[in-house]
């Protein structure tokens, strides 16, 4: 999906053409990944829902990086920034296990660039993968670097499985962490108590997960929920953060394989996903479980690549002039 448009295309779109100044888009600036790329942000797919398969969910997240991307290259840019097309990972043969180290060996390469992948999913079993290049890139530095999970999730994905699939790669990544002598920190918003059994809470609770329930992320507690993750931002030293969009509404976000019945809105996550990208400690973000063939109109693909934006290009809030 690397695709050099430099004196291809014009910049914008088509209905751009009768504007005054600047109409470029993310489509116009998109580079493609080479030897010499050093910081900015980094686009990569990982089109895969093998592990959506494996946990008799529906498939069709394999679809999701095209869809995203399709979106995201129409937004307008509003100044300058590096931004580099990494193509796609995709898992073939249901080796899943196969496409992860994959997605990790190619963050830990992005990362050693002083590029921050934006993965763009696919399963949630993504999340395995981009946490796993996180380590490969710190090595030995793991267990003395504190790190902090943010997921927005109505799940834990906590669960246990005989092979790994979209509902297990928290529970792999703390089994990680334990084995490098590293701390599991897992902050997960949006969590449905119709959507994990008690079991699961009750594995939270020994992995010591601190999480807020969707019925708890309304616009009135905003401040404190804000507030409670400025102070665990501090406290460490780099953020991975992933966002399934079935912490959406289904009416907002209807395009995944399970649907919230309640959901948090989007001007929630937008806010903390702000707070986050602004607290200069994203080392890497991924979204996780767009179905296209669920989708409505394009509906959720536009919301995640809305997402994608504020995590490649940031909040116009953070850099906008006074």
């Amino acid at each position: 999906m690397v695709n050099d448009r430099s004196g291809i295309e014009p910049a914008g779109l088509p209905g751009d053409q009768g504007e005054d100044g600047s109409v470029t888009r993310i489509k116009d600036i998109l580079r493609p990944l080479d030897f010499a790329a050093q910081g900015g942000s980094a686009i990569l797919g990982f089109a895969s829902d093998e592990g959506v398969r494996r946990n008799h969910g529906r498939p069709g997240a394999a679809r999701g990086p095209a869809a995203i991307r399709n979106m995201l290259k129409r937004f307008p840019v509003h100044r300058p920034v590096s931004l580099y097309e990494a193509g796609d990972v995709a898992c073939t043969e249901g080796d899943l296990e196969g496409s992860q180290d994959r997605l990790a060996e190619h963050i830990a390469t992005l990362l050693g660039r002083d590029i921050r992948p934006v993965v763009l999913g696919g399963g949630h079993e993504i999340a395995y993968g981009s946490f796993l290049g996180l380590t490969k890139h710190l090595g030995d530095r793991l267990a003395s670097t504190n790190v902090l999970i943010v997921n927005f999730d109505a799940h834990f994905d906590l669960r246990r499985a005989p092979r790994p699939n979209s509902g297990t790669p928290f529970r792999q990544i703390a089994e990680l962490c334990a084995a490098r002598g590293a701390a599991f920190r897992y902050l997960c918003f949006g969590i449905s108590e119709l959507a994990n059994t008690s079991a699961l809470f009750e594995r939270a609770d020994i992995l010591g997960v601190e999480y807020r329930l969707d019925e708890e992320m309304r616009a009135s507690a905003l401040a404190d929920i804000r507030e409670m993750l400025q102070k665990r931002m501090a406290s460490v030293d780099k953020i991975y953060l992933s966002i399934d969009l079935d912490v959406l509404p289904a009416g907002v976000a209807p395009g995944v394989s399970a649907p919230a019945a309640r959901g948090v809105a989007l001007e929630i996550i937008e806010d903390l996903v702000d707070e986050i990208v602004s607290s200069e400690k994203l080392a890497l973000a991924d979204i996780a479980e767009l179905n296209p063939l669920l989708d409505r109109d394009d509906q959720t693909a536009r919301i995640a690549a809305r997402l994608a934006y504020r995590l490649a290009v940031g909040p116009r809030r953070a850099w906008r002039h006074p």
